[in-house]
């Protein structure tokens, strides 16, 4: 296939082929879209607007020597949303800013946004404006998420009260074991460029490590429960580090089971082959997007028996500390271990 540079087209040119090529999906509230200085939206007046914004770079968050541009497309709106929806909120647009260098091609934009455009399908999400600029090397992504949610049903991380149950939804660490897994194959690859790798045993870790999903569907039925969190975030730095933010700005200790933990299978399998303890992967490993929340005792009967909702231990007093029980009964107390990106390379 005949690759066209940027530059034979230019900026403008790439812009509006994009717009072309994206679809509305909250037309009711969108005044004026990509083509102006600003996007202009108009929220619902009993709403309150929640924005967010987070970056991806080359090396640092992703390897696109195993990270189709189609995927990345995806992920980078995923994670976007998944921090909108940790606030109780439906996401509804978004702005998308590249910053690459001259190896990307029109033809590899046009493959990053079919990525994020499927998952703007999906959710249901409008891309209302951005920007691209040229960069010295690699590629940058940086997106700004916006939703909306009344004004009483915004969920911070500071809400949780002692005797709270805290729980998570889907299961834990298996993104950061997909990356392990992705991460040996390059390695061996570099050795050996004509190796194969045969991937199907590992499928889902790397699917949870490459194609996140938002849990909007997890905030959809705590809704229908009429379960109102008192605190919630998304697990992308493990739920170690997560469980720290809520307890600092919530002012309370937590307990927590490692027997209640929710860990697949194939965790622990690709734990056994690298020597990682599965527990270890589930608080420190990153990347899940699961939901963490906190609920009121009295609503532990509407929750007990879902199978992608697992109640992990309780909320206690600031002064009891923050401890993991294991499964002899014994407390290790919880450090903030899981990813950070000023201390990392992929």
């Amino acid at each position: 296939m005949s690759l066209t540079p940027i530059s034979n087209i230019g900026e403008f040119s790439l812009i509006e082929k994009i717009a072309k090529e994206i679809k509305i999906y909250n037309r009711e509230k969108l005044i004026k879209g990509i083509g102006d200085d600003a996007a202009v939206i108009e929220p619902d007046s009993d709403k309150v607007v929640v924005i967010t914004s987070d970056m991806l770079v080359e090396n640092i968050h992703f390897d696109l020597s195993w990270m189709p541009l189609k995927h990345l497309g995806y992920k980078s709106v995923a994670v976007n949303l998944s921090d909108v929806v940790a606030m109780n909120a439906t996401p509804e647009h978004i702005t998308v800013t590249l910053a690459m260098s001259n190896r990307f091609t029109v033809e590899a934009v046009d493959e990053l946004y079919e990525g994020m455009r499927l998952a703007c399908e999906k959710y249901k999400i409008d891309i209302i404006g951005g920007d691209m600029v040229t960069s010295n090397q690699g590629l940058i992504i940086s997106i700004t998420a916006m939703g909306s949610v009344k004004k009483n049903n915004v969920i911070y991380r500071s809400g949780a009260k002692v005797n709270d149950l805290i729980c998570v939804s889907g299961d834990l660490g298996t993104a950061y074991a997909g990356l392990l897994i992705l991460q040996r194959e390059k390695r061996t690859f570099m050795a050996n460029p004509h190796y194969q790798p045969d991937l199907v045993a590992y499928e889902y870790a790397i699917e949870k490590q490459i194609k996140p999903e938002p849990r909007l569907d997890i905030i959809n039925k705590l809704k229908e429960l009429n379960i109102q969190p008192t605190t919630m975030i998304d697990i992308s730095d493990g739920l170690s580090s997560e469980l720290h933010h809520i307890c600092k700005q919530s002012h309370t200790g937590c307990r927590i089971y490692e027997d209640r933990i929710p860990i697949d299978i194939i965790v622990s399998n690709i734990g056994d082959e690298f020597d990682i303890s599965p527990l270890t992967m589930a608080l420190n490993g990153g990347e899940d997007y699961e939901l963490l929340f906190t609920i009121p005792l009295d609503k532990y009967d509407l929750v007990k028996n879902d199978n992608d909702i697992s109640v992990i231990g309780h909320i206690t007093d600031e002064n009891e500390g923050l401890f993991l029980i294991n499964n002899i009964g014994e407390a290790i107390e919880l450090k903030a271990q899981g990813w950070d990106s000023f201390n990392h390379n992929i």
